[in-house]
């Protein structure tokens, strides 16, 4: 696979990798993209260890929920040109970018099934560390930013986080939480609610930063 400089042994695994459940229910990337997401993790832990031997277990477990979050997988398969050979059924564009994200975990995970955990870290180190290297500080948790900065505009209020269900295959489920604060609601999607948490919790960021602008 030229975009990522690999060549698979076993084409058969890239064409499963690049294939979403909307086109076939059976057949599909949903297990790839299991493995996949810890191969990630477990990766992208390790380079960031190796990177920053000084920073704490919470910095760098924020540096690495960055570097894994649906908006940073997206964004990396539209640049690899993955956008352009996954197959899908009907996608609305707020589920675009997860299905993006989806499909760059179930590639990794069809190089590891492919060619081991090596060569699948090679690639990810290859893609993120330059990623990595960008943030000079470690960022802060988003739901810790959102809350710093309701109580600071909004006299010692709190974000009210709410779990609004679950969709999609047991194995493979989809959780939808929204969050509110100074009047304002934004919710979004994540394979945990923890992760859906944190990615309403940048959304409302953005909707107070931009409202805070405006006036």
């Amino acid at each position: 696979m030229t975009a990522l400089k690999y060549e698979f042994k076993n084409q058969g695994l890239l064409q499963l990798a690049l294939t979403q459940s909307g086109v076939d229910a059976k057949k599909n990337n949903e297990r790839l993209e299991f493995i996949g997401d810890r191969v990630l993790g477990l990766a992208v832990a390790e380079m960031l260890y190796k990177m920053y031997p000084e920073e704490t277990e919470g910095e760098l477990a924020r540096r690495h929920a960055k570097l894994v979050s649906t908006h940073v997988l997206g964004n990396l398969a539209r640049e690899h040109g993955l956008d352009k050979m996954v197959r899908h059924g009907h996608m609305t564009g707020g589920r675009n970018i997860h299905m993006l994200a989806n499909t760059m975990e179930a590639v990794l995970g069809a190089v590891y099934i492919d060619g081991g955990f090596n060569a699948a870290r090679d690639i990810i180190v290859g893609i993120w560390e330059d990623l990595a290297k960008r943030d000079v500080i470690a960022p802060k948790d988003p739901k810790s930013m959102l809350q710093e900065y309701v109580q600071k505009y909004d006299n010692g209020a709190l974000p009210e986080y709410e779990f609004l269900g679950a969709t999609g295959k047991s194995h493979t489920p989809v959780f939808t939480m929204s969050v509110t604060a100074m009047g304002k609601t934004a919710t979004a999607d994540g394979s945990s609610k923890k992760i859906a948490s944190v990615e309403a919790a940048k959304e409302l960021l953005k909707i107070l930063a931009n409202a805070h602008t405006e006036n």
